[in-house]
């Protein structure tokens, strides 16, 4: 015999309290069986789930403990999770199928770069005629020619004076050397 939870509208859940069971009617227009399949797949490792088709457009999920008969408290909690969970697996396949062209774009370049190298022929066919592109910000640059050492020395020297042709190692010289 199935009993009502506190504060569950009866015609969403009941509880069956001699067998330790809830079953929750979910509208099948409101969440697509996809996402009612995702939040009944995150019960598995502790309810046993039933689902089933009472009538049109509604899905019966009932879910029984692994552990033993349940309280009220645990099958309420059980409702309130499976709640949230329903709601946000409907969610997540809103998501995707409005990012699907964009997830398939990337999946698709993610493989054909897995593919390897381009081939001789690729590269054959590649025209090396266009311009250079823009690089105001210096990303293409090479780190040696972007933070390469300037010389104080012979920004200093006038034009024509002979400069050291010591390399700049960075230590400080010993007192006395020329």
């Amino acid at each position: 015999m199935t009993s009502p939870l506190q504060g569950i509208p009866s015609e969403l859940a009941a509880a069956d309290l001699n067998s330790g069971a809830v079953q929750l009617s979910v509208d099948a227009q409101l969440y697509p069986l996809g996402a009612i399949y995702a939040a009944s797949y995150v019960f598995l490792d502790r309810c046993y789930v039933l689902l089933d088709q009472p009538a049109e457009h509604r899905v019966r999920v009932t879910l029984t403990p692994k552990k033993g008969p349940a309280d009220e408290a645990l099958l309420r909690a059980f409702v309130g999770e499976f709640s949230n969970e329903l709601l946000s697996a409907a969610w997540r396949q809103q998501i995707a199928q409005e990012n699907r062209a964009v997830i398939e774009m990337v999946t698709s370049q993610a493989i054909s770069a897995a593919m390897g190298p381009p081939s001789l022929d690729d590269l054959a066919a590649f025209d090396f005629g266009d311009e250079a592109f823009e690089d105001p910000l210096g990303i293409a640059m090479s780190w040696e020619e972007k933070y390469k050492k300037k010389d104080p020395a012979a920004a200093t020297a006038p034009a024509g004076a002979e400069t050291s042709a010591k390399p700049d190692t960075g230590a400080p010289e010993p007192e006395g050397s020329p």
